[in-house]
């Protein structure tokens, strides 16, 4: 399928590894031109370069930390009227609330909230001019079922669910779709720490663990983060332009609710 969408701009923040690169990955397998972020230089060259190899698009990596403002000023600089806006930042660490300070709490509203909020509000008139945007914000499945030892990753994004379920219909009517994607488990680094952190937490093998976590899964498997990218580019595309507002949970089945 043409997802329409061939030489436009996105920025794919967190892209270096994971979901966030897989969504950089499938945006330009569609022709998407990027700007790639994360923190680390060495680790978002060697992808800007995987991406830019196979694909033939043309990808700027800017290595910065965007949740501050200088890192996304940096971002912005590279590119300041992108078509597509992939929020994307790795999330906080797991734990008991009890051991969580205020700094702890803002960093994580400023990792997974606040920063995705300052570059939509960046980016988004510029896009109601021209009568085209997409902005996929990657969340959590823990948006709809909560995961005890990760209090601040479900606080902080559920934060921005609410704030998007607003903006995204005060400018449904000029070409600009808002999305977030609720990802379950993946196979990720991330997957592989927080296994880590309940294993030393319970004394048991991380085997142990991460079998246990995927028979609870109706799928069978964690997922594999291509499928996340493929379903980002598809919510990126001209064909989801009535889709907005949206909380897309994928996840193999897990959520177990109706709705």
């Amino acid at each position: 399928m043409d997802l329409g969408i061939a030489g436009k701009w996105a920025i794919v923040c967190a892209a270096s590894k994971g979901l966030g690169r897989a969504c950089a990955e499938s945006l330009a397998a569609n022709g998407v031109n990027l700007v790639v972020n994360a923190r680390g230089a060495g680790t978002l060259e060697a992808t800007a370069r995987a991406i830019r190899a196979a694909s033939g698009v043309e990808v700027v990596p800017v290595a910065a930390d965007i949740t501050t403002p200088e890192g996304r000023a940096a971002v912005l600089a590279a590119r300041p009227d992108p078509d597509i806006l992939v929020n994307n930042a790795g999330g906080p660490p797991p734990g008991d609330f009890r051991d969580w300070d205020e700094e702890e709490w803002i960093a994580a509203l400023r990792a997974n909230m606040l920063s995705a909020i300052a570059l939509m509000k960046a980016v988004i008139d510029p896009m109601m001019e021209r009568g085209f945007g997409r902005i996929v914000n990657i969340t959590s499945s823990a948006v709809k079922a909560p995961i005890a030892e990760l209090g601040l990753s479900n606080g902080a994004r559920s934060g921005l669910t609410g704030f998007v379920a607003g903006l995204a219909r005060a400018v449904a009517d000029s070409g600009v779709t808002i999305n977030n994607l609720l990802p379950g488990r993946f196979a990720t680094d991330r997957l592989a720490s927080n296994f880590a952190f309940l294993a030393q937490r319970s004394g048991r093998p991380v085997e142990e663990i991460r079998k246990e976590a995927e028979s609870r899964i109706p799928a069978g498997r964690f997922g594999d983060p291509h499928e996340f990218g493929e379903l980002c580019a598809y919510l990126c595309s001209r064909q989801a332009a009535y889709i907005t507002g949206q909380n897309l949970l994928i996840d193999g089945g897990a959520y177990p609710g109706t709705f």
